[in-house]
């Protein structure tokens, strides 16, 4: 692993029993790449090569201690005996040249009033922001997220996925985050990676590989797509609020105090219409135009649209499209019936 100019270099070759990971490619050196594979498809190996705690047959040969890397493990992993503010200054004395203020970073995490706490008197999200704060003290070029919310429930995690959010924004440091949950990636990253029996099957910028249909792994539960968005303005009659994207407007219950962020919507979520439904309960209907069509099943077909500068993935049965005879380069509605807000 090595950082050279504006990537990280990533050439892997390493052979565990009957597993082989074998990956060359290059990370951006910022923002955030989430790492998307099934279990035991390389993600974590990827992680601990990265590290330097695996013995490579090819690639760098540094020690972990001879790389300036940030490790968040999947389960949390604080000293018992030490205080919080101990545990973070270990972390902060891993680096001389450090400039990171403990102060400060707790505040980032707003731990700063769980200084002099024992570790045992923490919750589980509590010590899994100490965990990332400390890592964080010393600086890193680097930071590695081991499916860091796996322990968490569903509420748990969504509270605390905001502050991991707030790291990416509040700091220059690259991030690496490994996750099984395609809207973690999705909420979190900019660039993904996606891993298959060790090799690297995908990768690129979230949005633009999301919307590829030609990546079996994509199909299934992962088929969805993801639009950028802009809060207009919210109707208190029928409690809805109106989101502006680059291919048009939809209207989203509830309110919502962001003004903007991301939608993530499951392929399934979208049908397909030749004329615009002027008497439906389904209040999007988008024009779009129809660019990829791949047989996902053999009774489903997965359908790519293009609207203005944005693309939607459809999931429509094959007896669907041969009713509507739809080709390459056709309009068509894409009429979406639910939607994921911030994913």
């Amino acid at each position: 692993m090595a950082i050279v100019m504006n990537y990280i270099e990533c050439n892997f070759l390493l052979t565990k029993g009957d597993f082989i990971l074998d990956v060359n490619t290059r990370i951006p050196a910022q923002g955030v790449t989430g790492v998307l594979g099934e279990s035991g498809s390389g993600k974590t190996t990827l992680l601990r090569c990265i590290a330097g705690l695996e013995k490579l047959q090819e690639g760098d040969s540094r020690r972990p201690n001879e790389r300036n890397i940030g490790y968040v493990f999947q389960n949390t992993k604080l000293f018992p005996h030490l205080t919080v503010q101990e545990n973070l200054e270990y972390g902060w004395r891993r680096n001389p040249n450090t400039n990171k203020s403990i102060i400060e970073l707790s505040k980032i995490f707003e731990v700063d009033h769980l200084l002099d706490r024992s570790i045992d008197q923490l919750s589980g999200g509590e010590t899994q922001r100490i965990c990332i704060a400390r890592a964080l003290c010393q600086d890193p070029q680097l930071i590695l997220m081991d499916e860091p919310l796996s322990s968490m429930d569903v509420r748990r995690r969504k509270n605390f996925l905001p502050y991991l959010d707030r790291l990416s924004k509040k700091t220059s440091i690259p991030i690496i985050y490994v996750s099984h949950d395609i809207d973690e990636i999705c909420q979190l990253s900019d660039h993904i990676i996606i891993l298959e029996n060790g090799k690297v099957i995908a990768e690129g910028d979230l949005q633009e590989t999301l919307c590829r249909v030609d990546i079996p792994f994509l199909n299934n539960q992962y088929a969805c797509s993801l639009l950028e968005v802009r809060k207009l303005e919210y109707d208190s009659n029928f409690d809805l609020s109106l989101f502006e994207f680059s291919g048009g407007k939809l209207w989203v219950p509830g309110h919502y105090d962001m003004q903007s962020g991301k939608f993530r919507i499951n392929a399934s979520d979208i049908s397909l219409s030749r004329n615009l439904l002027e008497s439906s309960t389904i209040l999007n209907s988008l024009p779009s135009i129809i660019e990829e069509i791949v047989n996902e099943t053999a009774s489903t077909q997965l359908v790519r649209l293009r609207l203005g500068e944005s693309f939607l993935i459809a999931r429509i049965t094959r007896r669907s499209s041969y009713e509507l005879k739809l080709k390459i380069g056709e309009e068509v509605y894409a009429q979406i019936k639910s939607v994921i807000v911030g994913c």
